[in-house]
């Protein structure tokens, strides 16, 4: 997804300068292009040749530099599929605002048919100031778009709003930002992660999930532009931006959450492994250890994804299958039982599929028959997959 890609990075003159590094080691370790503009100011904190490694391209700051000459407000201008200003001051964020192009960075911005990302980084009461506001504000109407910055302690040993925000989060907002919003008008809702059943306070029953395949399919749906909403058992995961997230621990919470937001949505994939049992009595107490065994009695959860099913309307419904034998025979009863329109089967023994793994290999199958095979491949390539599926379906129950 981001093999081959092109990124032309801006960096202006903040003490936040020295993170341009760390974000452009980051793009470039994901198969990124970079090439980077720096004005004078920036280079009073970085040096062009830090950025020259790390990027392994030439720097360029001088409009009219013989060395590089060649138009190369043009050249760059054309060159990338997103721009991004990080950190971009109040100055230059003013200039943007005011259309003026008085040296290499702002000529380029103004040249530039990309997408443009702004991550401002300044003293807080610079970035409340109103005409600071003011000016994002307009940009925002030409739709520049802007990555929020963070809240602590800043260079100046004030705190505030006003640290450039973290790197993946802007990482985040490029990859966004080249990626066809293809699912606009769609409200998808997934489930994520373990669930926990407490049998006292301080111990319960879970699995192994990691919650990286809802993550991802959550991740690429919003940059797809659809309506998120994720519904997590308990995950290590940070909270993919620009969704509806709602934390739940036990089987029936997910399934309260569940049933709760399904007005509204076209879509819903339950990637969540959910607990099948959970204890039937919960003590109030710790359970203290005896000479013995100890036997706790179990009773079944809510069969979410069959509820669903029973009251899908017009919904697309995608489920999940972790099987460690009879993959394809067990997925298809599952599919055809609980009235779905996908199951994703994976089994439990293939190296790189399953619990806890960035990759995944999977088999979509459908009512109809059909088994697609998709090979091992990241987990965001396997939820584009997935997503690709359900855009066809959702298209198709239209009309």
């Amino acid at each position: 997804m981001t093999e081959g890609k092109r990124v032309v990075l801006g960096i202006t003159g903040g003490i936040a300068a020295y993170k341009a590094a760390e974000l452009t080691r980051a793009l470039v370790k994901k198969g990124v292009s970079v090439k980077v503009i720096m004005t004078g100011h920036a280079q009073e904190f970085i040096t062009p040749l830090t950025l020259q490694v790390l990027s392994g391209s030439p720097v360029f700051s001088d409009m009219f530099s013989q060395e590089y000459y060649d138009m190369n407000h043009i050249s760059l201008a054309e060159y990338g599929d997103v721009l991004v200003v990080a950190p971009a001051t109040a100055n230059v964020i003013g200039k943007m605002a005011a259309g003026i192009a008085d040296d290499l960075l702002s000529t380029v911005i103004m040249a530039t048919k990309a997408p443009i990302i702004v991550c401002p980084a300044m003293n807080d009461n610079m970035y409340n100031h109103p005409v600071v506001q003011d000016n994002m504000a307009k940009l925002k109407k030409h739709g520049v778009l802007f990555v929020t910055p963070g809240y602590g302690e800043l260079a100046c040993k004030t705190e505030g709003v006003g640290r450039l925000a973290d790197i993946a989060a802007i990482v985040e907002a490029i990859e966004s930002a080249w990626t066809d919003k293809d699912l606009c008008g769609e409200r998808i809702l997934i489930t994520a992660g373990p669930t926990r059943e407490p049998f006292d306070p301080v111990r319960f029953i879970t699995n192994y999930s990691s919650g990286k395949m809802g993550y991802a399919l959550a991740t690429m749906a919003v940059r797809r532009g659809a309506e998120v909403i994720l519904v997590s058992g308990p995950s290590l995961l940070p909270v993919p931006a620009g969704i509806t997230f709602l934390s739940v621990a036990s089987a029936l919470e997910m399934r309260d959450a569940v049933m709760n937001n399904l007005a509204g949505t076209t879509a819903i994939i339950k990637a969540a492994a959910v607990a099948d049992y959970r204890p039937a009595v919960l003590s109030d107490a710790k359970i203290k250890k005896k000479k013995g065994p100890l036997t706790i009695k179990l009773e079944r959860n809510h069969d979410i994804i069959a509820e669903i099913g029973t009251k899908k309307e017009n919904r697309v419904l995608v489920g999940f299958a972790m099987e460690s034998e009879d993959l394809v025979a067990n997925a298809r009863s599952k599919l055809l039982g609980k009235n779905m329109d996908l199951i994703v089967a994976n089994d439990l023994h293939q190296s790189g599929a399953g619990f806890q793994c960035d990759t995944n290999i999977i088999k979509i199958l459908d009512p109809q028959g059909g088994v697609e095979e998709v090979p091992l491949m990241d987990k965001m390539d396997i939820a584009n997959r997935i997503l690709d599926r359900v855009k066809i379906l959702t298209n198709a129950k239209r009309c």
